[in-house]
């Protein structure tokens, strides 16, 4: 309707529309007879599903390419270029057509797919037999299995760091790890982690594990190891992941190091919540007494304005279809939110398994950061009804006193402890512009980091030789834009961790005797990585 209302507009698209048809007809023709032509559209850079050889060299296969390309490529055009529409409903159009673009794309299956049917006859059949059985599995598991679920187990092959959970209560355990080091720095390393998902994301197997990292860089570290809820904590409100959280992960480290203050971290969700208790810290305990020397947040939005590709769910009707679905269950089951995040890259995170797995017959490869992005949690709906309406839809955290949390009125104007941000260059979940946007409500000294790949490994990238990764870093002020930030600021190659390291160590405190796990004041109640943790 919005393009018959502009002919001009549609008009002027038809005309390219038919020379690009026209450019395409006369390579059809020229590759009919046998003649050389190179393609007329070409995938994008980040699109795998054609780079064998056979979508090029074959006739056949390279016009099934070339016509599937054209047409998905000038639908999205159209939709993204719609006049008269609002850039959100341009964009949620252009989404829910690209997700059934892909799922229709040749790749997908066996007749159109020619790696596929070159398999089978190699293979006599046997890739076909070992795909049929792959699918059969993940109907069983209720999802498209992204590594085999039996490879892991967390406490054997994941989560190994020694250390002890010496605190719990309703809603988390907090894990004070052993030293690697005979000596500490004095003031301890408080980690905040998501409550989506668990939060041994950051100890994964010992060479990817932040947490060793930190302790052989003589770090004190606690970490938060949330309750997977169930129904019976469907009335847990996001004030209480404050107070009974991360105020209580805060004085435990306090009181068991003797510190007076903390230096905290967090990450994604936990990153938005470690924000909103330093304003609420700020009014609780006064600005000056704040019990946290310094922050640190991952990959973190206070500001969801444009909140990525996750914007396509967020509007009234599908919040309140939502909270209806929550407030019968009591919790918003954990494989719905994968399945959400999933479909965000649905070629890379559900197609792609699809085609190995069933069409291909192969098995799922062991990856640990894929098994634990399986290993899903639920959320209480009273917290996650409150979060999404308030942050996601009404973007409320960033308004001065528009949120009372706890019994305070919230201002990220009031934190004035220096911050430590990074982001990730292609997180599709919290985006690094997005993000950055962060450092404009929070007054404070701050050092901005942006790494490279995504949400997870721009986070899990640890120091090796030669360097993986890089990252782009420099200080940062409240009236910087991104784009002009990342002009000025120093490229490196290798991991933003060093930085991070070089940046926290001479803030933390003199070097003391390490401080065992647990002691006679706290004992051990479970040994890392927990009770919590194991949950389902």
């Amino acid at each position: 309707m919005a393009w018959l209302m502009h002919p001009q507009e549609l008009g002027e698209h038809v005309a390219c529309l038919s020379t690009a048809l026209w450019e395409l007809q006369w390579h059809t023709w020229r590759r009919a007879l046998g003649l050389p032509s190179p393609d007329p559209v070409k995938p994008h850079a980040d699109d795998p599903r054609f780079a064998d050889p056979v979508w090029t060299d074959s006739a056949t296969w390279d016009l099934v390419k070339e016509w599937y390309l054209a047409f998905t490529h000038h639908m999205q055009d159209m939709l993204y270029e719609t006049p008269g529409l609002s850039g959100k409903e341009r964009r949620r159009a252009a989404f829910w057509w690209r997700k059934w673009l892909n799922a229709v794309a040749p790749t997908n299956y066996l007749l159109s797919n020619p790696i596929a049917l070159r398999k089978f006859i190699d293979s006599r059949g046997e890739s076909l037999w070992h795909g049929w059985r792959n699918m059969l599995a993940d109907l069983q598991a209720g999802n498209v299995r992204m590594t085999d679920p039996g490879d892991f187990k967390v406490g054997e092959n994941l989560a190994t760091t020694p250390g002890a959970v010496i605190f719990r209560n309703r809603l988390l355990e907090v894990i004070h790890y052993a030293p690697t080091q005979p000596q500490v720095h004095a003031e301890p390393v408080v980690i905040v982690t998501p409550w989506i998902n668990k939060f041994y994301v950051l100890d994964l197997v010992p060479k990817k594990s932040m947490v060793r990292y930190l302790l052989d860089q003589g770090l004190d570290v606690y970490i938060t190891s949330w309750k997977n809820p169930d129904e019976s904590m469907r009335d847990v409100r996001f004030d209480d992941y404050l107070t009974e959280g991360i105020d209580a992960i805060v004085q435990v480290a306090r009181d068991y190091s003797g510190a007076e203050r903390v230096h905290a971290v967090g990450y994604c969700i936990g990153g938005t919540a470690l924000a909103t208790w330093m304003a609420w810290a700020a009014r609780h305990y006064g600005e000056e007494a704040v019990p946290v020397r310094d922050w640190t947040l991952f990959t973190t939005l206070v500001d969801f304005h444009k909140p990525g590709d996750i914007e396509v769910f967020i509007d009234e009707a599908s919040i309140n279809h939502l909270t209806g679905q929550m407030a019968q269950r009591g919790y918003l089951d954990g494989k719905d939110m994968a399945a959400s995040f999933r479909l965000l890259r649905s070629n890379s995170l559900i197609w792609h398994y699809v085609v190995h797995g069933w069409l291909y017959g192969e098995s799922p490869a062991p990856f640990d950061v894929l098994f634990w992005n399986m290993d899903s949690t639920r959320m209480p709906y009273a917290m996650h009804a409150w979060y999404l309406r308030e942050l996601y839809l009404n973007n409320r955290l960033i308004q001065p006193d528009a949120l009372t949390v706890a019994g305070e009125p919230i201002d990220l104007g009031r934190i004035s402890q220096p911050l430590y941000a990074v982001a990730a260059e292609d997180d599709h979940i919290a985006p690094w512009a997005q993000a950055f946007n962060t450092l404009h409500h929070v007054a404070a000294d701050k050092r901005f980091v942006l790494s490279s790949s995504g949400h997870i490994l721009g986070i899990i990238n640890p120091p090796v030789k030669p360097p993986k990764r890089r990252y782009w870093v420099a200080g940062a002020h409240r009236t910087d834009k991104p784009q002009h930030w990342r002009e000025r600021a120093e490229a490196h190659e290798g991991s933003w961790w060093e930085d991070w390291m070089a940046w926290l160590k001479p803030r933390a405190g003199a070097l003391v005797a390490a401080r065992p796990a647990h002691d006679e004041r706290h004992p051990a109640l479970a040994d890392a990585p927990g009770r919590y943790v194991r949950e389902v």
